[in-house]
C-alpha cells in the first residue's frame, strides 16, 4: 500500500507539472536550458538557443510529463513510464544540478545540496523500475488479473483440468478495489485542477505564465515577458569600453527610492531587492541586451557575489559615492568597476565650495587605474563649471527630463524635480564632445517611458541609466528599441 502511494504521488506531481504548463502557452523551458552549468551545459545551452528545437524540447516536456504521470497514477506501463520518467528527470539534473558553487541563485522553493526532489523522484522511479509492474496494484495488474480470471472460466467450462498454482491471486471485490484505489485520488486530481482554474488565483492573475516552479522548471523571473522582447538593446562605446545604450539604475535595487512624499517606499523596495531577487533581475536585463549596471560602492558585494556564482558577467559603473570620495573610488576599483565617475551630489557639492580640483584629482585617481572616468552633476551649473576649469572626463552624467508632469509644479519641492533646467541643459550638453549618459529620465516614475526615452535621447543624451524593476524591463527594452530604430529629431551627433 505505501508503495502504491508513493507512485500515486510521483505521478499526480508529474500530471499536474504538464497540465500547468500546457495551459501556460507562452511557458518555456528556455530559462532552465540557458543557465546550465555543469558537464552537458553547452548541449543545453545549444537547445536553448535554437528556436525550433526548443519547441520540440517543450512539446516534449510538457507532453512528456502528462503521459508519464498518468500511467504512474493509475498504474499502467509502470515500467516504461519509470524508465522514461528516470530519463526525463536525469536531464533536470543534469541541466542545473544542486552542486556546491554551481547553484543558480534564485531558487524556486530552497536551497539544496546534491539531493533535490528531482533526485529523490529518480531514486524512486529506479525502485519502480526494479519491482514487476503485476505485483503492483494498479490497471496493469487488474488487467492481468482479468484476463487471467477469463482464462480460467473458459478452461473450466471446456472443462480442461487446470493445475494450481502456488502464489495464483484470483480476482475478487478485495482485488478489484485494491487496484482501484487509485481512482478516487485521479478524481480528487480532477476536481482540484478544475478548481484551481474556475476562479482567479494570485497565480492566475501575477503569474500566470507559469505555474510550475518545480522539478522541471526554474522561476527566475517572467518567461512571457522575455517571450516577448523584440530585440536587444543596441551597445556603444565610452573610452574602448562596451555598454548598453539603456543602463540598469541602481537607486531601486539599494533601496534609495525617489518617492516624494511617501516614506515606507524606500523599506519596500529593500525588502523587494534581497539579494536572489537582484541575481534575477540582473540576469533578466542580460538576456535583454543589458550590460551594465549603475551603482554605488555600497552594493559591490551583490555584484561580486553574482559573478562569484557564475550567474552572469554583468559590469558596473561606480558613482564612487560615500564619506570619503577617494575611498569610494578605491573601493569601486578593488570589487571590479569598469568605470567610475564622481557622485552628482558630490560633484555639486564640490563645485558650490569651491572646490573643483578635487573633482580633477578624482579623474585622475580613477585614470590612474585604467578606467574611464566620469563627472556626475544634478545641477547644470556643476557641468559649467567643471568645463570652465577645464577639466575632460571620458563622459558626463547629467540629469535630464522635461518639467511637463503635475508634481514638477508643486511649489514646495519636495523630492519631485531633477532637473530644473531642461532646454537649457540640452542646449549645453549638445556642446560637448564626451558620451553623455542622462539619468532620472523618468523624473523618478512621473514620466512614462514612451515619453522620458524619447526626450532624452533627442535631446542629445547617448545612454540612459533607468532604474527598473524585474517586471519592468522587458517593457522598457521594446519601448527603447523602437524610439532608437525611429526617425529621431536628435541635433547632437552620437559622441559615443
Amino acid at each position: 500500500m505505501i508503495l502504491l502511494l508513493l507512485r500515486t504521488a510521483i505521478g499526480w506531481h508529474f500530471l499536474y507539472e504538464g497540465i500547468a504548463k500546457l495551459y501556460s502557452p507562452l511557458w518555456s523551458s528556455y530559462d532552465y536550458l540557458s543557465v546550465s552549468k555543469w558537464i552537458f551545459s553547452g548541449f543545453f545551452q545549444w537547445m536553448a538557443s535554437t528556436p525550433e528545437l526548443l519547441k520540440i524540447v517543450d512539446l516534449l516536456n510538457i507532453w512528456g510529463l502528462i503521459l508519464i504521470g498518468l500511467a504512474l497514477f493509475l498504474g499502467v506501463f509502470t515500467r516504461l513510464s519509470s524508465i522514461l520518467g528516470i530519463i526525463l528527470l536525469s536531464l533536470y539534473y543534469l541541466a542545473n544540478p544542486p552542486f556546491v558553487g554551481m547553484d543558480f541563485g534564485v531558487p524556486a522553493e530552497g536551497h539544496y545540496l546534491i539531493v533535490n526532489k528531482t533526485l529523490l523522484e529518480l531514486v524512486t522511479l529506479c525502485i519502480f523500475l526494479m519491482i514487476p509492474p503485476k505485483s503492483l496494484p494498479g490497471f496493469e495488474r487488474l488487467l492481468s488479473l482479468m484476463i487471467n480470471h477469463i482464462q480460467r472460466k473458459k478452461q473450466k467450462k471446456a472443462k480442461i483440468p487446470v493445475p494450481a498454482k502456488q502464489g495464483v491471486v484470483e480476482l475478487n471485490r478485495r482485488e478489484l478495489l485494491k487496484n482501484l484505489a487509485a481512482v478516487p485520488f485521479f478524481g480528487t486530481f480532477i476536481w482540484a485542477t478544475i478548481r484551481k482554474k474556475r476562479w482567479i488565483s494570485y497565480e492566475e492573475k501575477f503569474l500566470k505564465e507559469t505555474d510550475a516552479i518545480t522539478t522541471a522548471t526554474i522561476k527566475t523571473f517572467d518567461f512571457t515577458s522575455l517571450k516577448d522582447l523584440k530585440t536587444k538593446v543596441p551597445h556603444a562605446q565610452i573610452a574602448g569600453q562596451d555598454f548598453s545604450r539603456i543602463i540598469l539604475g541602481g537607486n531601486l535595487i539599494g533601496g534609495w527610492a525617489h518617492a516624494r512624499d511617501l516614506i515606507y517606499v524606500s523599506k519596500l523596495v529593500k525588502a523587494y531587492f534581497h539579494d536572489e531577487k537582484v541575481f534575477a533581475t540582473f540576469l533578466l536585463a542580460e538576456k535583454c541586451g543589458i550590460n551594465t549596471f549603475l551603482t554605488n560602492p555600497i552594493l559591490c558585494r551583490v555584484i561580486n557575489e553574482y559573478w562569484r556564482r557564475g550567474i552572469g558577467k554583468i559590469k558596473f559603473i561606480s558613482d564612487c559615492g560615500g564619506e570619503n570620495l577617494t575611498d569610494g573610488i578605491k573601493m569601486s576599483v578593488d570589487n571590479g568597476a569598469t568605470a567610475c565617475y564622481v557622485h552628482g551630489g558630490i560633484a555639486d557639492s564640490l563645485v558650490e565650495e569651491g572646490k573643483v580640483e578635487e573633482i580633477g584629482k578624482a579623474l585622475e585617481l580613477i585614470r590612474k587605474n585604467g578606467l574611464p572616468a566620469g563627472i556626475g552633476g544634478h545641477k547644470l551649473e556643476t557641468i559649467k563649471a567643471c568645463v570652465d576649469f577645464g577639466l575632460e572626463p571620458d563622459f558626463w552624467m547629467k540629469t535630464f527630463h522635461h518639467t511637463n508632469y503635475w508634481s514638477a509644479s508643486i511649489e514646495n519641492q519636495n523630492d519631485n524635480i531633477w532637473c530644473t533646467d531642461p532646454e537649457e541643459t540640452k542646449e549645453y550638453m549638445n556642446s560637448l564632445k564626451q558620451p553623455w549618459i542622462a539619468f532620472k529620465v523618468l523624473a523618478a516614475g512621473a514620466i512614462h517611458p514612451d515619453v522620458g526615452f524619447r526626450y532624452a535621447f533627442e535631446g542629445g543624451a547617448d545612454f540612459i541609466c533607468v532604474g527598473m524593476y524585474d517586471f519592468q524591463i522587458v517593457d522598457d527594452i521594446n519601448i527603447a528599441v523602437d524610439i532608437l530604430n525611429s526617425d529621431l529629431k536628435r541635433e547632437r551627433p552620437w559622441m559615443a
